[in-house]
C-alpha cells in the first residue's frame, strides 16, 4: 500500500528543516574555535530543551509513554541530540563543512535500508535508485570538496559515527511519534540528550566564560534554530510520512551547505562540487516518483 501524499505544510516542514540543519555545518565551523564539540552540543541542547519545553507547554498535550515508547525515546535522544551533536561538532574540528556534510550524509542510505528492515516500509524501485544517485552525487561533492584527502581520520570516523547515530535515531523515533505528539517526544528527546552530555558541564562553563559574542550567538543559534525550530519540523515531517522518502531529501543538505560556505566563507567549490549537487537534487526527485497503480483495472476494486 503506497502512503498517502504529503500535504504542502510537510514540504514546507522539509524544506525549514533543511535549510536550518545546513546553516548548523557552517555555524558549527564557525564557532568551533571557541568551543570544543562537547561543550557545544551542552551549550546547544540547554538552549533547545528550554525552547521546546516552552512549546510543549504552550501545546498543554501530554501523552504517556509506554515502556517500549519510553525505551524508544531514551535511544533517540541519547543517540541522535547527544552521541550525534558530540560527535559532529567535534569532527568538524579538523574537517570543512563540505567535507563533513558529505559523510554525514550517508545517514538516509542507513534510514531508508533500516526503516525497510526494521520498520517494515520496504525498499520501493525508486526509493532505491533515488538514493543511490543521491549518494552517488553527494561522492562527488565530498571529492570536490577535498574529501580525496580526508587528512585527519579521526574526524573522519567521527563524521560516521555521527551519520550512524543520525540513522539509528531516526528508526527509534519513527514509531514513537505514531502515538505521542511531535513536540514532546522532540522536548524528551532534546532533554535526554542534554543528560547525556552534563559530563561536559565544566567545559561548557570555561568556555563560555572566554568566548566572544560571536561564538555565544553562535551556540545560541544552534539551540535554537536548527535544533528547537529543526527538530520540530522534521517530527512533524516524519509523523506524516515513510522515514525512508523523508531521510532522502536531506541529501539537499551538502550542497546547501557548499553554497553557504561560499557566502559566508569566501570558499568557491570545485566544478565536480557543483555537479555533485546537481546529481543529489535529481536523486532526491527520483526518490519520490511513484509507479503508476491502475486500481480500475482490477475486477471488483472501487475509486476512493
Amino acid at each position: 500500500m503506497n502512503a498517502p501524499r504529503p500535504t504542502p505544510l510537510v514540504f514546507i516542514a522539509i524544506g525549514v528543516t533543511i535549510l536550518a540543519w545546513a546553516s548548523a555545518f557552517i555555524v558549527i565551523r564557525g564557532t568551533g574555535e571557541f568551543f570544543s564539540g562537547g561543550a557545544l552540543a551542552l551549550g546547544r541542547l540547554i538552549v533547545g530543551t528550554v525552547l521546546l519545553g516552552v512549546v510543549v507547554l504552550i501545546g498543554r498535550r501530554w501523552v504517556t509513554p509506554t515502556r517500549r515508547e519510553w525505551l524508544q525515546i531514551i535511544g533517540f535522544g541519547v543517540l541522535w541530540f547527544g552521541a550525534y551533536n558530540v560527535a559532529l561538532n567535534t569532527a568538524e574540528q579538523s574537517l570543512d563543512a563540505g567535507t563533513t556534510a558529505m559523510i554525514v550524509n550517508i545517514g538516509p542510505i542507513l534510514i531508508a535500508l533500516g526503516a525497510g528492515v526494521f520498520l517494515g516500509e520496504g525498499i520501493p524501485k525508486w526509493l532505491a535508485i533515488g538514493a543511490g544517485v543521491a549518494f552517488l552525487g553527494v561522492v562527488l561533492i565530498g571529492f570536490g570538496t577535498g574529501a580525496s584527502e580526508l587528512g585527519d581520520g579521526v574526524g573522519v570516523l567521527l563524521a560516521l559515527v555521527a551519520a550512524v547515530t543520525y540513522a539509528a535515531g531516526v528508526l527509534l523515533q519513527k514509531p514513537a511519534l505514531k502515538r505521542l505528539p511531535n513536540a514532546q517526544v522532540t522536548w524528551l528527546g532534546c532533554a535526554i540528550g542534554l543528560v547525556a552530555t552534563l559530563p561536559f558541564t565544566g567545559d561548557l562553563i570555561r568556555e563560555f566564560a572566554d568566548a566572544p559574542l560571536q561564538g555565544v550567538l553562535g551556540l545560541l543559534y544552534l539551540g535554537a534554530i536548527p535544533t528547537a525550530l529543526a527538530f520540530s519540523t522534521w517530527a512533524y515531517a516524519l509523523s506524516r510520512m515513510p522515514a525512508g522518502q523523508l531521510g532522502v531529501t536531506t541529501y539537499i543538505v551538502p550542497p546547501l551547505a557548499i553554497i553557504m560556505g561560499v557566502i559566508v566563507f569566501q570558499e568557491v567549490p570545485h566544478l565536480l562540487a557543483i555537479v555533485g549537487g546537481v546529481v543529489c537534487l535529481v536523486g532526491v526527485a527520483l526518490s519520490r516518483r511513484r509507479p503508476r497503480i491502475l486500481e480500475q483495472s482490477e475486477p471488483g476494486s472501487s475509486s476512493q
